[in-house]
């Protein structure tokens, strides 16, 4: 990565661009595709809003719905420990265009990972952006190398902020394309997901899902934060995080230029106190218990949505946003054993359906034949423990208190009576 380009190391991220001028002479070269960006937009989003009611779920399959980003180069051995231990099967590596020396590392760490399901997001700089044949060169070197390794390989990441290089969707596009002209000539096997695309700023999603070019996904790709909103059920132009899931998916239902697979490939929540590696400022950041309830609830509902086919939480080890804290020594935040327990109880759940009333959520599923409800609140109430009720705290510890608690943080029920019984709150 070169200047005015710079990675920074603390938060896994590029630096700010802070070059003003360079960046006004790329936008004015890119106008042409901005203005593409706005039209498309202004008749793509109003068509899906409406179209949102009729999209029919599909059916998710739960034990590879839950995926965990992995820095292949940050402690390894203790990574794939942890992997172990969370009981995860699919993991996101990421791997640096601009570090091709590293790749000997990769597929070392590849293949000491256990047969997990594998993404592998390819992240782009200026220089492959601008020269396709060094990119051609350096992609067919990736696609060799980890041929019969990978199951997904995402291409490119963070299209919409110029720090990451491209200034316009027509740059992605002609990125994508050689990856995908790769894919068809020589590596028909291999599948490729994009676009992309970080945060509710769908306008460029539609027109990486809505254009002429002569490519396919394989799925779509999107970096669905809504960290800078607080809790996954608040709004954002009045959408909480499960409208935008839906209209997400509505987009990928009515483009013509992809397999119906919607992926989630980032998302997290700052921690609070930990600057400089928190990736926002401290307004933004949140406590280790928030955290914890975030994440959780994320998952839950991305999955009672039944549009998502996985979520990679990002990430497992990194000072500022992940599971676990590697400042001094390694430490285990709250939100892994969360985590653990989410995965080790849903990852062979079906899902029946969520529930919501004054903000009380129940999420239902059948599992071998049990029902699971879980529960949380965003104002606390209380609950009744049953004589048929079997509960646990959202890390696993189990709860025989007469009177349950329902807050931000989730509780699980295992219930012995019929699906779909109703239970009663104080």
């Amino acid at each position: 990565m070169k200047a005015p380009f710079k990675w920074d190391n603390y938060s896994d991220q590029p630096a700010l661009l802070t070059d003003k001028a360079y960046k006004k002479k790329m936008r004015k070269k890119e106008f042409f595709s901005l203005v593409q960006t706005f039209f498309i937009a202004l008749v793509m989003l109003p068509f899906s809003i409406l179209a949102m009611p009729f999209v029919k779920r599909k059916e998710i399959d739960s034990k590879h719905f839950f995926s965990m980003g992995v820095d292949f180069e940050r402690n390894p051995q203790e990574s794939l420990l942890f992997l172990d231990e969370l009981g995860v099967e699919s993991i996101l590596l990421r791997f640096k265009l601009w570090e091709m020396q590293m790749l000997p590392q990769l597929k070392a760490f590849i293949q000491t990972s256990k047969k997990r399901h594998i993404t592998l997001k390819i992240l782009q700089d200026r220089e492959h952006i601008e020269d396709l044949a060094l990119l051609e060169n350096d992609l067919k070197q990736i696609f060799t190398q980890l041929d019969g390794f990978i199951d997904i390989y995402e291409i490119g990441s963070t299209i919409n902020r110029s720090k990451w290089g491209f200034f316009s969707l027509n740059e992605y596009h002609q990125f994508f394309k050689v990856a995908y002209n790769l894919q068809q000539k020589s590596f028909p096997k291999s599948k490729l997901i994009g676009s992309s695309v970080i945060d509710f700023e769908y306008h460029f999603t539609a027109h990486s899902l809505f254009n002429l070019c002569k490519f396919h996904y394989d799925g779509i790709a999107s970096l669905l934060y809504v960290d800078r909103r607080g809790a996954p059920e608040n709004t954002q132009m009045g959408f909480a995080l499960s409208d935008k899931i839906a209209l997400l998916s509505t987009l990928v239902w009515l483009s013509p230029k992809t397999n119906k697979k919607l992926y989630i490939t980032e998302t997290n929540w700052p921690l609070s106190g930990t600057a400089p590696y928190a990736p926002t400022s401290e307004k933004e950041c949140v406590s280790e218990s928030l955290y914890s309830d975030y994440m959780l609830r994320y998952h839950y509902l991305a999955f009672a949505s039944q549009q998502v086919d996985s979520i990679a939480w990002h990430q497992l080890i990194a000072p500022g946003y992940g599971l676990v804290d590697n400042r001094d020594s390694l430490h285990k935040r709250k939100a892994f054993a969360s985590y653990q327990f989410m995965v080790q109880t849903l990852k062979n759940a079906q899902f029946l359906r969520l529930d919501i009333k004054r903000g009380y959520y129940i999420l239902q599923c059948l599992i071998e034949e049990q029902l699971l409800q879980i529960h949380w609140s965003l104002k606390p109430t209380s609950l009744f423990n049953e004589a048929s009720f079997e509960v646990y705290s959202s890390k696993g510890k189990r709860i025989k208190d007469k009177e349950l608690t329902i807050s931000s943080d989730p509780i699980y029920i295992f219930i012995t009576h019929a699906v779909g019984e109703k239970v009663n709150c104080l």
